[in-house]
């Protein structure tokens, strides 16, 4: 009894509000640990960190979580590769909100027991002695120090502290960024899949609350995209940047406008077919939801959609429509032609980049093919919309 009284504190002997701030410092760093080191370089090599950098990340996360680094990147490329299909690892679409929350974990460690999965989508990741013997040989071994270090140094206090840390990525990964940020939140792109934004988790996810916008953009070391939006991983990246730890290889296009001048050429074509993402956004914003406010009152004389349904039949991309949203969205299109036209034209834009054209001769004749159909088409938004295509450009800087 006398020694636990004595050691209560720990060898730190830190202040209640000394616990709080140690206890939330570490889990910021095992965050960072996941969305720049897992994620952002050994997922998507959109960065390098320095080696020396990477290995304290390895040894983070095998001492506060056990996470294997093949394992973690595996599971995560398999989720982008079959995103909401019955062969993504954690799709509440497809398992459901609930499960994918509360069982997480359960989900994860299950696809890492897939052979399979590990072969196929693995690759690129460490495969020295260290990961071979130790961080994936030995994964519980470096909880069991942390459990003794922490009770070692902050004292029974630590008894939560190593809780928050083993509960967080089940919590904050596993069940927030996998469940939530495929289910509920804000879309700034239309992707074939159901990601999603989910504000303000900033402080505590590391910037994987935008989700959506990694999902439009995975190889990009950056996640935010709207002015107001604020990625904490990328503010890090920055500062380790600036020190000499981390060089960013990749960030999402930043397309500008231009007038044109021009039918449309290569550099033009590119900066379409690179920032697509961007253009569709720019084609609903500024043709699909324009065409739906002047056709709205005679539709709603004719179907019992209210318009925040319309908007969304129309907007929501066609992977993503289930067979009766399919049959509603053909039913309102069959009630304007002026709908029909900019949806089909939609479509044959998308169609463009996801060709196989045989050169890039051939695809930039289909550009402007399009360009020229859209302006003969007699709709003032999509008229208007094409020549403004034929100005896109990639910002340099």
């Amino acid at each position: 009894m006398d020694f636990i009284v004595t050691h209560y504190h720990g060898l730190l002997g830190l202040s209640p509000l000394g616990y709080v701030l140690a206890s939330l410092l570490m889990l910021q760093v095992t965050i960072f640990a996941v969305t720049l080191y897992l994620h952002r370089d050994a997922a998507h090599r959109a960065v390098d960190l320095h080696p020396a950098l990477r290995h304290f990340c390895r040894f983070w996360l095998w001492l506060t979580t056990g996470i294997s680094t093949r394992e973690w990147v595996a599971i995560h490329r398999k989720h982008h590769a079959r995103c909401e299909t019955a062969d993504d690892p954690h799709s509440p679409q497809v398992e459901g909100l609930r499960k994918v929350l509360l069982e997480g974990a359960e989900l994860y460690r299950a696809e890492a027991a897939n052979a399979e999965t590990l072969a196929k989508y693995g690759r690129g990741t460490p495969d020295d002695w260290l990961e071979r013997k130790v961080y994936s040989g030995h994964t519980y071994l470096g909880i069991a120090l942390m459990v003794a270090a922490f009770l070692l140094l902050f004292g029974v206090p630590g008894i939560i502290m190593i809780a928050v840390q083993l509960v967080s990525q089940p919590l904050l990964a596993a069940g927030i960024i996998n469940g939530v940020g495929h289910y509920a939140g804000y879309r700034n792109f239309e992707c074939a899949d159901a990601s999603r934004n989910i504000t303000p988790w900033g402080l505590f996810v590391g910037g994987e609350e935008l989700h959506n916008n990694h999902h439009a953009y995975p190889s990009s070391a950056r996640f935010s995209i709207r002015p107001w939006e604020f990625d904490i991983g990328w503010a890090m990246l920055r500062v380790l940047s600036a020190l000499g730890l981390a060089k960013v290889r990749r960030t999402a296009p930043r397309p500008t406008r231009l007038p044109a001048t021009t039918e449309g050429d290569l550099e033009n074509l590119r900066a379409v077919v690179v920032a697509r993402m961007h253009v569709m956004r720019d084609y609903t914003r500024q043709v699909t939801l324009p065409t739906l406010r002047t056709e709205l009152a005679g539709l709603r004389a004719r179907l019992p959609e209210r318009a925040g349904r319309l908007r969304r039949l129309l907007v929501r991309e066609s992977a993503l429509l289930d067979t009766a949203a399919r049959r509603r969205l053909q039913e309102v299109l069959a009630h304007s032609q002026a709908l029909a036209t900019v949806h089909e034209f939609r479509e044959r834009l998308k169609g463009i980049w996801s060709g196989r054209a045989s050169s890039n001769e051939v695809l930039l004749a289909q550009f402007r093919e399009w360009c020229a159909q859209a302006e003969a088409s007699g709709i003032r938004s999509l008229q208007e919309f094409a020549d403004s295509l034929r100005g896109y450009r990639l910002r340099t800087a």
